[in-house]
């Protein structure tokens, strides 16, 4: 095989293009995003609009040469497929598959006894036709090497048909179809749709462009028929071109795509490692690094498929978050710490290596508590799940501790804690259900407005939650895992209000609670200096749930949901308090507080006080309000992006 792809380009209905005018057009198009053009790569077109009319050729309908894999082979060819399909959609920004057109069906099955759609109704319809045009597409194959396919409206057909039927030593690089009309059921010749269930062997990836103004794609793209590949709309303005393959293939998207295919991944995220300089990373990126280390730690202890799958969620994770941090970094005008950016990755190349994540700097065993709490309860490949085995879990967070200079003890009195909690709030051990605790501290944000931000730890530690929800937004692996690091080891009004509020779930409250009863004993096992915060914030939640339920209950149906949830959440915070002080964590145990209630109420409350603080003799603004008002600006920015972002279909090539 030689290394530069050939181009093959099966053309629609009509004369097949003589000139050749398409290739001039995706030649410029390629040329001025960038890429070297198709000046030295070989080009085959084959026309056949003979072929898609009467003729005497009668040649046989070519056989199937890739045969459909089954059992562990087709398990891991969707698995290699989805990889690097996931790099194209990487590559374009998102799926758009478009929706049902209500007169698609009727109109294109009028539309194909249209004299000038006989081309078309002869392919789909007469058998000799059909297999007259794959011989001619055939012969002009060459027998072995890499290819990229463009097919054209029945072009696109005629590129799916022939897909099975290369010779075995051709690899199909990329599929590109425009303007295809495959998603309409009756341009599904002789069982096509059923021959391409899954990913054929031969192929890497298959993008469709489809246009609203298009009336051949009825609307929609072809993932409607074939969920496995990656649909992405183009828009132009309204005339009588709209699905000529010129106007496709002088889209800045779709040429991107075929320069991709035929030369290559243009990123320069890799270049950034280069830049990276030695400055100390934030809070933020200090969690990421240590939720990627554990994920690392994790999955080279995993063996066959579970590994296999858990890699290239790990891939996905690690390059999505690197890529998030290093762009808060840029809008910021800080530059990015080397630790961030030697770990970056390029997601549009399906073959460029995943970065080991370092090991993580030694920390003092009271500093480790909240991170590793946070990390442990966490799905740190999240959007993906997949069932690890406990065993290797606890086995990866021994070696993470270890690195950290913690020792093999420390996770285990971890493990021990939480796993005692768990069964003391619900007589549940199972891990699996400790990651709410990411959906349960975004909760009792949203509950409170910001104000359960208030009892974090310092300006900083509530700056650095602000800073996240404002670049990351409260949930995903980043703003979840800040969010829930510091509602582990925080109480306070705040998240009385939170564990409280009616918008917070009664697994979000046991999941935070737990959390935090889990940070107790942890810093019991390894004698470390307690927050006795927690036992005010959960006495004053206990009276506010108990007030809020004889309120209830006075109007309310006896059975009504709000009851039976309010019941949830104070069993919990009851089962909490009890199990502080059967363990001595409760007032006047030899553990406990050693200040009165009153004291450690005040205390937790100190956010919502007004205190000179920079010493200028006037009291400055209470801290929770501060907090409150800055996370509800930050997570209104991120809203706000997210909308414009979804709204906005500009040219990703376009400069700002």
């Amino acid at each position: 095989m030689t290394d530069q792809p050939v181009l093959l380009f099966l053309h629609g209905v009509g004369a097949g293009d003589p000139d050749d005018v398409w290739k001039d057009v995706l030649d410029a198009r390629l040329r001025e995003i960038g890429y070297p053009g198709l000046g030295g790569v070989t080009v085959i077109a084959p026309k056949y609009p003979n072929s898609l009319v009467a003729s005497d050729d009668r040649h046989p309908l070519p056989g199937i040469t890739v045969k459909e894999p089954s059992g562990e082979e087709a398990r891991r060819n969707r698995l290699e497929f989805d990889r690097r399909e996931s790099a194209i959609e990487n590559l374009l920004e998102k799926h758009e598959r478009g929706s049902d057109w209500l007169l698609g069906e009727p109109l294109t099955d009028v539309a194909l006894r249209a004299k000038v759609f006989a081309q078309a109704t002869n392919y789909l319809r007469k058998p000799q036709v059909r297999a007259n045009v794959l011989t001619r597409v055939l012969g002009e194959v060459p027998a072995s090497g890499r290819v990229v396919i463009i097919g054209h409206s029945l072009g696109s057909v005629v590129a799916a048909d022939v897909l099975r039927r290369l010779p075995r030593g051709v690899r199909v690089v990329g599929m590109v179809s425009i303007g295809s009309p495959l998603s309409s059921a009756s341009f599904h010749v002789d069982g096509l749709r059923d021959g391409l269930r899954q990913p054929p062997t031969n192929l890497d990836w298959w993008v469709s462009f489809w246009n609203p103004l298009d009336p051949v794609t009825t609307h929609r793209g072809v993932s409607s028929a074939f969920p496995w590949m990656t649909d992405y709309r183009v828009r132009t303005t309204v005339n009588h071109k709209v699905h000529d393959a010129v106007t496709y293939l002088a889209d800045a998207r779709v040429a991107l795509v075929v320069g991709h295919a035929l030369h290559g991944s243009q990123s320069k995220e890799l270049a950034t490692v280069m830049k990276g300089l030695d400055v100390p990373v934030d809070a933020t990126e200090t969690l990421m690094l240590l939720a990627l280390r554990y994920a690392y730690l994790t999955e080279v202890k995993l063996q066959g498929a579970v590994k296999e799958r858990y890699a290239c969620a790990r891939r996905e994770v690690q390059a999505n978050a690197v890529a998030a941090l290093m762009d808060r970094r840029t809008q910021d005008d800080r530059p990015v710490p080397a630790a961030v950016a030697s770990l970056a990755l390029d997601l549009t190349d399906p073959h460029s290596p995943v970065p080991e994540p370092g090991r993580i700097s030694p920390v003092s065993k009271d500093e480790a508590v909240l991170p590793l709490i946070s990390v442990m309860t966490a799905n740190v490949i999240r959007p993906f799940e997949i069932d690890v085995d406990e065993t290797v879990r606890v086995e990866a967070l021994e070696d993470l501790t270890i690195e950290m200079g913690l020792g093999r003890q420390y996770a285990r009195d971890l493990i021990d804690a939480g796993v005692a909690v768990r069964e003391a709030l619900s007589g549940s051990t199972n891990w699996v259900r400790w990651t709410a605790l990411g959906l349960g501290a975004a909760a009792l944000v949203a509950a409170t407005g910001g104000l359960a931000l208030a009892a974090a730890p310092g300006v900083a530690g509530a700056a650095a939650i602000t800073s996240a929800l404002a670049a990351f937004g409260p949930g995903g692996m980043i703003g979840g895992l800040l969010t829930a690091g510091v509602l582990v080891g925080t109480g306070g009004g705040g998240v009385v209000l939170g564990l409280t509020s009616p918008g917070t779930t009664a697994e979000a409250v046991e999941a935070v609670v737990s959390t935090q009863l889990t940070a107790a004993i942890l810093r019991q096992r390894q004698e470390l200096e307690q927050d006795f915060a927690t036992w005010a914030t959960l006495a004053e939640a206990g009276r506010a749930l108990r007030r809020e339920q004889a309120h209830l209950a006075v109007i309310s149906d006896p059975s009504a949901p709000s009851l039976k949830e309010l019941e949830r959440k104070l069993r919990t915070v009851d089962r909490a308090l009890a199990y502080l002080t059967a363990v001595g964590l409760g007032p006047g145990e030899p553990d406990g507080p050693s200040v009165s209630p009153a004291a450690i109420l005040e205390r937790a409350t100190d956010a919502f006080r007004s205190v000179d603080i920079d010493g200028d003799g006037a009291p400055d603004p209470r801290r929770a309000r501060t907090a409150a008002d800055d996370a509800r600006s930050a997570v209104s920015a991120f809203l706000r992006r997210k909308r414009v972002s979804t709204e906005e279909d500009a040219d990703p090539l376009r400069g700002p």
